[in-house]
């Protein structure tokens, strides 16, 4: 900016950046309001500080100073006033003059309402934060368990027999724990279907035939995992050799352990189940876990299968969910098979006592030919019997 004066040219405008400068300050915050200008030629003038368009330099500090740039002719002047926002009438219009050139800063009033709104507005994001966290940690197993039972995988079709295969010491606490607790709950109240089994999981270093066909069975390997299970051979001499056979033998087993025991266990076991946690669930049973409405069960019912629940003369649940008719299948069927007991509804044969032995001379009458032959049965005979050929023998032909 420039304008022609006594005092020489004034060039350029250093401070503020531009002619009117808006300010939002704090009430109780400090500020220093600078207006320094370059002036070609010397010039003896000073900066007048207005406010409100009244004289301020009698209410606020000022300083004014100058001094020469590197070249001789070029002379800076600079003024700083300094503002202390104590009341709300300190705010208002600053305007800093020389002769014709002027400067102004404007200091608004921070809106009170907008400090409120927004402490509101972060309190309640605070508190929904608190009462999201409370609630998922009080009812993320039942949200889980909700929307598996609805959307979750049924496992079914899958040519399994049992729900899970139980293994554990046949000692007298894991065994009241399994038969008493475990089997009666999960089997009565919840409708799954278990497979109990008190021998050693892992006898020798390869699994039987028979344990293969077990737990080939079953969708889940469950283990009591207890101190007298750990004092089994297989668990002493390798536990972790006898795991990796297990994560072979099922997709991620259940391991299920004693609280008052836990801190008796061999440090190496409860290292390899927890970097193994990924590839199998571990549940602790406590002393609140008798209770129905315990995490135990909650946890325990979402690592096991999905289970469909059966409505009274609506028919078996695997055949719902495959739109199977088969009347052999369906238990509301109008069309029932006449003879249950056989295959694929074709009646067997009933094998009877032979008939009486009869005296020569009714039988010689019987035999005698009477010139007919009796068709009257023909329509009630099975021919499918024999689909290739069907011959008819008389008595004198044999």
């Amino acid at each position: 900016m420039t304008a022609d004066s006594d005092c020489g040219v004034l060039d350029t405008f250093i401070s503020p950046p531009s002619v009117e400068q808006d300010l939002w300050p704090h009430l109780g915050s400090s500020l220093s309001l600078n207006c320094t200008l370059q002036l070609r030629d010397s010039c003896n003038g000073s900066f007048t500080w207005l406010k409100d368009g009244r004289a301020a330099q009698d209410l606020y500090r000022g300083q004014q100073s100058a001094w020469i740039g590197l070249n001789s002719s070029e002379r800076f002047l600079s003024s700083i006033l300094g503002v202390n926002l104590t009341t709300e009438e300190d705010f208002g219009r600053f305007t800093c003059q020389l002769q014709t050139f002027s400067a102004s800063f404007t200091l608004h009033r921070t809106d009170k309402a907008g400090h409120i709104a927004a402490v509101l507005f972060a309190l309640c994001v605070v508190a929904v934060l608190v009462v999201g966290s409370i609630l998922y940690i009080k009812c993320r197993l039942n949200a889980r368990l909700w929307y598996r039972d609805k959307y979750g995988d049924p496992e079914i079709n899958d040519g399994r027999l049992f729900d899970a295969y139980v293994s554990f010491c046949p000692s007298n606490i894991d065994t009241k724990f399994t038969n008493f607790i475990l089997k009666p709950h999960l089997e009565n109240r919840y409708g799954f279907k278990l497979h109990l089994d008190e021998r050693s999981l892992l006898p020798n270093t390869e699994p039987s035939a028979e344990l293969l066909m077990n737990v080939s069975r079953s969708r889940r390997l469950m283990v009591v995992l207890s101190l007298a299970y750990l004092e089994q051979d297989w668990c002493q001499n390798s536990f972790r050799d006898g795991l990796y056979r297990l994560l072979e033998l099922s997709h991620r087993p259940i391991f299920i352990l004693f609280e008052n025991q836990y801190k008796d266990l061999p440090p190496e076991v409860t290292q390899l189940l927890s970097s193994r946690r990924g590839t199998l669930k571990t549940l602790l049973w406590k002393a609140d876990s008798v209770s129905p409405a315990s995490d135990f069960w909650k946890e325990l019912r979402l690592a096991l299968p999905r289970k469909i629940s059966l409505v009274d003369g609506k028919g078996d649940p695997q055949t719902q969910c495959q739109d199977d008719k088969d009347p052999m299948l369906t238990g509301s069927s109008e069309a029932a098979d006449p003879d249950p007991e056989g295959d694929l509804g074709v009646r067997r044969n009933l094998y009877k006592a032979p008939p009486p032995r009869m005296a020569p001379k009714m039988l010689a009458v019987q035999r005698e030919p009477t010139g007919e032959v009796d068709i009257s049965d023909l329509g009630s005979r099975n021919y499918s019997a024999r689909a290739d050929y069907y011959c008819l023998t008389t008595e004198p032909d044999l």
